[in-house]
């Protein structure tokens, strides 16, 4: 059974850092993109970084220059360090598959929370 567990969110001033990483389970990770998507209370579920098998990296220009994704595949984790922190950031942040046709079922999600 494929499972996704964030972690690390938190409560931070603006122009704070924190650190979410993704445990996953199964064979989940194994030659797929992964993604970090973020969902704010009544805004839909929006893609933030994006990180194919090969390590490419993607981001939302609201995020470029801030947020970086990275992933070790021997470990099934996904990591995203998320720096000088905004309000706006504020959200729960959930990993998944990149494609949408294939997201499994999602975490519990991590919650970030920004203070200004």
């Amino acid at each position: 059974q494929v499972q996704l567990v964030e972690s690390g969110g938190g409560l931070v001033q603006a122009g704070g850092s924190l650190r979410l990483s993704c445990a996953a389970s199964g064979s989940i990770f194994s030659g797929n993109a992964m993604g970090w998507y973020r969902q704010a209370p009544g805004k839909q579920r929006e893609l933030v970084a994006s990180i194919s098998s090969g390590g490419r990296e993607g981001y939302i220009d609201s995020v470029k220059g801030r947020f970086t994704i990275s992933r070790d595949n021997a470990a099934n984790m996904l990591y995203l360090q998320m720096n000088s922190l905004k309000p706006e950031d504020t959200a729960a942040y959930y990993c998944n598959l990149l494609s949408s046709a294939r997201w499994v079922r999602w975490g519990q999600g991590t919650q970030v929370t920004v203070s200004s």
